[in-house]
């Protein structure tokens, strides 16, 4: 097998993306099985609860049609009358038995995969009324396996109704010897029993299909690696364009970094691998800020757009990387850096004014003093 074919193979487990996109589709873990079995359990337990309800209901029901005086027999309406009120009667009695057995109905898909209503699910699929496609799934290996689970349950629900019968056949036989109310009442009693016990055969079914529904499930929601990348493009976006997004992000941060050179004071240079660019208002500004820093190329384009804009540009090495390092844009340089910024900021001023012709020419500033921890 080639790299590239075990590349394709779904060894992975599902992202939270791909069980989340499975079950908006529908595609969760269900088992018939385990509803057989609470719906089965709930008519055997409601059938216990409310048995003697509805047995009165039906007599009920039975007194008032089979009561009936000449002038009712002859009464052509009656009938109606009659109907209507066996239904109310009949409706009312069995009312509380149903509606266990529906929340039975309800609740016993929703215990494996939860409760999910996707319209997804319901949506008509072209593809299933593929006559050859479904001759292929009728003689497919889950057919197959599908067959051998249902001769597998009619099996165990006919031996268990078998041992039942031979276990309670003394009982069943003592029937004939009880008077008439005993008797059905006792026949009752033998009846919810087996009701019961065939009920809780079906949950041997359940324990052994409700594993293989959630293997099943997760087998078919295993991913490739390929799988995996792809999904991560879809969310993420692909790494050309993340690529061309961060460039064109750079180059509008660099077009806004060098528009603000015009209005700095000075720029400190490396003098050719590193440049700062700062401003200092002291009205407003409670200390220096950095308006533009670059490195090698960026640092070029610094100091020509400086140059055209008439900016004074002073070479300091040393104050220039720590600036550079320390300060991030639009930030106030730090306070271990202020006496050695003051020192090129006076001398900038004192230069205006002297090409303003106002004072003597000053003298540029020496090796400033920069804390050791701030020196790159």
């Amino acid at each position: 097998m080639s790299e590239n074919d075990s590349a394709q193979e779904k060894t992975e487990e599902p992202t939270a993306k791909r069980q989340e996109k499975a079950r908006e589709e529908g595609q969760i873990p269900r088992s018939k099985d385990l509803t057989t079995f609470a719906v089965l359990l709930a008519s055997a337990v409601g059938f216990f609860l409310f048995g003697g309800q509805m047995a009165h209901g039906l007599q009920r029901v039975l007194r008032h049609n089979f009561s009936l005086t000449r002038e009712r027999l002859l009464d052509p309406n009656a009938m109606f009358s009659h109907l209507g009120l066996a239904f109310e009667e009949m409706f009312w009695s069995t009312l509380a038995f149903f509606s266990v057995i529906v929340l039975a109905a309800l609740v016993g898909p929703t215990v494996l995969g939860g409760l999910l209503f996707s319209g997804k699910s319901l949506a008509p699929k072209w593809n299933r009324l593929d006559p050859i496609a479904g001759i292929k799934r009728m003689f497919s290996m889950r057919s197959l396996v599908e067959l051998f689970k249902g001769i597998a349950k009619v099996s165990l629900v006919i031996a268990t109704a078998f041992i039942l019968l031979w276990s309670m056949q003394e009982p069943i036989h003592g029937l004939a010897r009880e008077a008439l109310a005993p008797g059905l009442n006792h026949a009752l009693e033998l009846s919810l029993y087996a009701g019961v016990v065939l009920s809780c055969s079906t949950l041997v079914i359940a324990m052994i299909d409700v594993p293989f529904q959630l293997w099943e499930n997760k087998k078919k929601l295993r991913m490739s690696l390929q799988d995996i990348k792809d999904e991560l493009k879809d969310s993420e976006g692909k790494p050309e364009v993340k690529g061309k997004i961060r460039q064109l992000q750079m180059q509008m941060a660099q077009n806004r970094m060098m528009s603000a050179v015009p209005e700095a004071d000075v720029v400190i240079t490396n003098p050719t691998h590193f440049a700062v660019a700062l401003k200092y208002q002291p009205d407003t500004m409670s200390a220096p800020v950095l308006l533009a820093k670059g490195l090698d190329h960026s640092a070029l384009r610094i100091r020509e757009v400086a140059k055209q804009n008439g900016v004074e540009q002073i070479e300091s090495p040393a104050l220039a990387r720590s600036i550079y390092h320390t300060t991030e844009l639009e930030q106030e340089v730090p306070a271990g850096l202020y006496v050695a910024v003051a020192q090129v900021l006076a001398y900038v001023f004192q230069l205006r004014e002297f090409r303003k012709g106002n004072g003597e020419r000053p003298d540029r500033p020496g090796s400033p003093d920069i804390p050791a921890d701030m020196r790159y």
